[in-house]
């Protein structure tokens, strides 16, 4: 995680979505950064790590519970977010939820 967030002490749980992009912007760099914004104001979100060539991208959120996962992914601009991604810009994408059991 970043220096700037929250650093917690495992367990805690981390949400990989991993995405190949269409082609154009097509406002994706305001939405994402507009969902950074908001995530790092929701309960339980301890930080957030994402990398992007030109084939994938990979973003990484560190979340202390499950419940929390949960409410993010149900937040109501969150959800306007996804429905865009689905309609406009993915190629394909995959979302797993993993527990960290160790950070060194």
């Amino acid at each position: 995680m970043n220096s700037n967030e929250k650093k917690q002490q495992p367990p805690y749980y981390a949400v990989i979505f991993t995405s190949q992009r269409t082609d154009g912007d097509n406002g994706y760099g305001k939405m994402a950064q507009a969902m950074e914004e908001l995530a790092s104001k929701q309960k339980g979100f301890l930080g957030v790590e994402s990398a992007r060539d030109s084939e994938l991208g990979i973003t990484v959120s560190y979340w202390e519970t499950l419940d929390d996962i949960k409410k993010w992914k149900e937040n109501s601009a969150h959800k306007v977010a996804q429905e865009k991604g689905k309609e406009e810009w993915y190629k394909n994408y995959n979302v797993r939820v993993c527990k960290v059991e160790r950070d060194y």
